[in-house]
């Protein structure tokens, strides 16, 4: 474990200058938040939440880094709570991809400098406690990989004393926290096969796979046939996967990798065409016999 602080990534004055409906100025503290929240982090891990006082912007948010070896760039972030998650991105300044939930208690929490979201910005979606949302990166006015986190009242004033996992991060204090968040076997795919296929294609097929689903869709517009692969455990975690689709008397294109969410899609045109297709996931695979010839 290192013994020095972590490097604290600088947050240009530009998040202060940006519009107040994107960035309302940071009030006094008030109440703590009524939903109970869990560390933004796959269950198991341990980071250093550190409420720097004084300079940091707003006062009382948290910066989320390096805890001994254990990398942060890249990690998965989670809904800390449950609520409804908007997605943004700032560009190359402030936040820069950033998601907010509004919990169901008028409480918001806020997850910045995100190396990628899980949906586009100008979008949003239902979440639970331990959702998917993104991954740890270094965007807008940052110069280290790690997660900006703030806990906001019903007000929109900042909580300058944010909890989670049940230890208080008070200003000007550094913790460990250790995540116990995501611990009862993941949770839902952000994700469905419709969209990661994309407009006009329906599901005419699927097959069940140990953690996940492997779907056959079909788009009547241009003829297309699309596979690919779910998650529907561990999800956001990164793990052997593959998604193919085999036209009858064509070779086989494969999708192979490792993922967090789906492998895929797998797109070909096939009219009037039987295909083969399937996908895996770890070692449960599934390989279908040559269909939908239509």
């Amino acid at each position: 474990m290192p013994t020095g602080k972590p490097t604290r990534p600088i947050v240009v004055a530009l998040l202060v200058a940006l519009a107040p409906a994107l960035f309302p100025q940071a009030a006094a503290a008030g109440s703590t938040a009524l939903a109970s929240h869990k560390s933004p982090f796959n269950c198991g891990k341990t980071f250093y939440a550190n409420n720097w006082s004084p300079g940091h912007n707003p006062s009382g948010s948290i910066d989320w880094q390096t805890y001994g070896g254990d990398a942060i760039n890249g990690e998965t972030v989670r809904a800390t709570a449950a609520g409804t998650a908007y997605f943004y991105n700032a560009g190359s300044t402030s936040y820069g991809k950033w998601v907010e939930i509004r919990h169901g208690d008028g409480t918001r929490t806020r997850y910045a400098h995100l190396a990628t979201t899980v949906r586009a910005a100008g979008s949003s979606m239902s979440v639970s406690q331990g959702t998917a949302i993104g991954t740890v990166g270094s965007t807008g006015g940052s110069t280290a990989p790690h997660l900006h986190y703030e806990q906001r009242t019903s007000s929109g004033a900042m909580d300058t004393s944010p909890t989670v996992d049940g230890v208080t991060i008070s200003l000007g204090q550094k913790k460990a926290v250790t995540s116990t968040n995501s611990c009862g076997g993941g949770s839902a795919n952000p994700y469905t096969p419709t969209e990661v296929c994309g407009s006009g294609y329906s599901v005419i097929n699927s097959q069940p796979l140990t953690g996940g689903r492997v779907y056959l869709l079909y788009n009547s517009g241009n003829r297309n046939n699309c596979v690919v692969t779910m998650k529907t455990s561990n999800v956001g975690t990164k793990t052997a996967m593959s998604a193919f689709l085999e036209p009858q008397g064509s070779n086989r294109t494969t999708d192979s990798g490792s993922y967090g969410y789906y492998a895929g899609p797998v797109r070909r045109s096939a009219p009037a065409t039987c295909v083969k297709w399937g996908g895996s996931i770890g070692s449960s695979s599934y390989t279908s016999p040559f269909q939908h010839c239509g």
